[in-house]
């Protein structure tokens, strides 16, 4: 999470993109037959893609007062299912076409007219068809956007319209992911959540006998690195319009960043403590001196070069990794990710959303359900590399890939852990407007702290009045 939006798209993304925010890439089969690939028909064989929309726009538009707009989607008649995903076509058209002939045949005289549009585009386009009365009757989000249109009664009270039954097929940290009180705005659909790749070779050099799993644990390792190879453990950047992943460290090290009235709570013990914990590697230099300028990307290329130990990315990039530097490759391998005493971990997720203005909510939010139940969820994980949100889903997942115990490979021994954590994996940074304006705050006089221009106090009480006041 970051003041990037969450878009997990799962075709055509930039590798960099995919590298940035540690999003698999996907398979591409040259043809995809879900009857084939599923024998009983229906089993089958992952801050974070652009900024938030300028505040003028998003603000100018929900001001508008979307629920009073009303009105139906954009020309479907009430026994059509208009269905909007991000950026999925070509690789999965055969999928998604079958998945529909499916819900179709099993729903007489109702139709789904499935729209795929551009990642980059999905802001724009969902934003002006809620607002113009013209949504489409399913949609395919992320809950921190979501959650802005939530907020002005946008979607379909889904605990008014979903049996406690049908909530406990998902993931509890998970469908909690997409509430705002007593609001469940979207049904939780796939995942991505990083482990940490370490360079088995360089902690063994320094005397490090396993990879670290607490913070802890990676500043012990990060001098020891230090001090036996010169090199450095790892590399998170504080570069405040690039990665979250050190506003995520603060809430895995029990730091509340805002609260009920969304005031800046992170002026706490907590806080001053996650500070300190930064600068305090900055100043005995076990972090790299590009953390301030450089992005996540930096990280990336640091690992690879063999220059640092630990990298937080998705399980897909060890195949990047056997790309660009094989010899790095070779000595990876993957562990849970690196948490504080928490012991929370992070995930992105993707989700479906109903509109209020739906002509035909009752059978899109069928069709909703249809989509992310447990059975479909386990052959899109499958065919995506994601991971999916539903308990039974997960659980066939990981029973496959331990099933492959010593002849699992090292991207799937990656995606047994990325799986083993989902229990621990909630959104760190709760969904809420201006995001990027708390990164900014926090990260900045972060960086005025670690070049000595501010005290830690003082860096974390200008933060938090960055914040109240912005």
């Amino acid at each position: 999470m970051s003041l990037l939006m969450v878009y997990p798209t799962i075709s055509d993304i930039d590798s960099s993109l995919q590298d940035f925010w540690g999003f698999p890439a996907m398979a591409s089969p040259a043809s995809w037959n879900r009857t084939e690939q599923r024998p009983n028909h229906r089993f089958g064989p992952t801050t974070m893609g652009r900024r938030f929309f300028s505040g003028l726009l998003v603000g100018g538009l929900l001001s508008l007062g979307l629920a009073s707009c009303g009105g139906g989607n954009s020309g479907s008649n009430a026994n059509e299912v208009e269905f909007w995903t991000m950026q999925l076509q070509p690789k999965f058209t055969g999928y998604f076409e079958e998945l529909i002939d499916e819900f179709e045949a099993d729903n007489p005289g109702v139709t789904v007219n499935w729209v795929d549009v551009p990642w980059s585009a999905m802001e724009t386009k969902i934003l002006s068809a809620v607002t113009a009365g013209k949504a489409p009757d399913v949609v395919n989000l992320n809950p921190n956007f979501a959650s802005q249109l939530a907020s002005r009664d946008a979607w379909l009270n889904l605990n008014e319209k979903v049996s406690d039954e049908q909530r406990e097929e998902y993931l509890p940290n998970i469908w909690q992911a997409s509430t705002l009180g007593d609001l469940s705005f979207g049904l939780p659909w796939y995942l991505t959540t990083r482990v940490s790749i370490f360079n088995q070779d360089l902690l063994t050099e320094a005397g490090v006998a396993e990879a670290p799993k607490t913070y802890d644990e990676l500043a012990t390792a990060a001098q020891a690195v230090k001090d036996q190879t010169g090199k450095y453990a790892f590399f998170t950047t504080a570069v405040a319009d690039d990665s979250a992943e050190l506003l995520e460290s603060m809430v895995q090290m029990g730091v509340t960043l805002v609260d009920a009235e969304g005031k800046a709570a992170f002026n706490s013990p907590e806080g001053k403590a996650a500070f300190q914990y930064w600068v305090d590697l900055y100043d005995k230099e076990l972090l790299p001196r590009e953390v301030l300028t450089q992005g996540h990307r930096r990280a990336i290329e640091l690992y690879q070069a063999g220059e640092t130990a630990v990298l937080s990315s998705g399980p897909e990039f060890l195949n990047s990794i056997s790309t660009n530097a094989p010899t790095i490759a070779a000595a990876s391998a993957a562990s849970s990710q690196v948490t504080g005493e928490t012991g929370k971990k992070n995930v992105a997720v993707m989700n479906l959303v109903v509109p209020k203005g739906s002509d035909n909510p009752d059978a899109a939010l069928k069709f909703a359900l249809f989509v992310t139940n447990s059975e479909n969820q386990l052959a899109f994980a499958k065919a995506a590399n994601v991971l999916p949100s539903t308990v039974d889903a997960l659980t066939a997942y990981q029973t496959e890939l331990e099933s492959k115990g010593e002849q699992a490979s090292a991207v799937e021994q990656a995606r047994a852990v990325s799986a083993s954590q989902m229990n621990e994996a909630e959104v760190l940074v709760p969904a809420m407007e201006d995001l990027d304006k708390l990164q900014n705050a926090i990260y900045t006089n972060l960086q005025a702290a670690m070049l000595g221009e501010k005290t830690v106090d003082g860096a974390i009480a200008d933060a938090a009045t960055a914040w109240d006041n912005r």
